[in-house]
């Protein structure tokens, strides 16, 4: 199956403060998507303000509902999360728990797409802590994780509002990232 439509790359994450240090990381590696000649799309902040995730109850919200799609016509994602206590945040958990209502799909879960993982925090522990996280429940949902994850220490990088970081090696290491997804979907479409 080939095509010339591009690359579809949906973001999730960051934090319910709006430019935190992780949605900025986000923005970053999907500049790089971008940059590949991806279409990308962000949901963060109070977006993945969701009500807790129910398998049990088949009504979705209207936000959760619009989640589960774009997840749904992603090619790729890109998930970063803030390391809260050494863990991924429950924002970003809780959007993760709705991919299960992919289950059924032809393409279930996220089967088939590549997943690049980005971990921010003010520490090294909790940024590698959240990154391993990151990448154990992208396996349980059928994910690709990127090869190159991220791992980042605010205590050593910021990143500021116009999508640059005080490291060099970390901002190309995100737009890596991003890139990834996108080659990773390219090499699924041409299967």
């Amino acid at each position: 199956m080939t095509s010339t439509a591009a690359i579809k790359v949906l973001g999730l994450g960051g934090s319910l403060r709006d430019g935190s240090q992780s949605e900025r990381a986000l923005r970053i590696a999907l500049a790089g998507a971008a940059e590949a000649g991806a279409e990308t799309r962000a949901v963060t902040g109070g977006d993945l303000a969701l009500p807790f995730y129910d398998a049990a109850e088949d009504r979705r919200s209207a936000d959760a509902a619009a989640l589960i799609e774009q997840v749904r016509t992603a090619d790729g994602l890109i998930v970063v999360s803030p390391g809260y206590h050494g863990a991924m945040s429950g924002l970003v958990k809780n959007a993760l728990d709705y991919v299960e209502d992919l289950r059924s799909d032809t393409r279930p879960y996220l089967h088939g797409r590549g997943v690049g993982l980005i971990a921010v925090a003010h520490g090294w522990q909790a940024a590698v802590t959240t990154l391993a996280q990151l990448r154990q429940v992208t396996h349980a949902l059928r994910g690709w994780p990127t090869p190159l994850g991220g791992a980042v220490n605010t205590a050593e990088v910021k990143f500021d509002d116009a999508g640059g970081a005080s490291e060099e090696k970390v901002f190309h290491n995100l737009r890596l990232i991003g890139r990834q997804v996108v080659e990773f979907g390219l090499a699924q479409r041409a299967l």
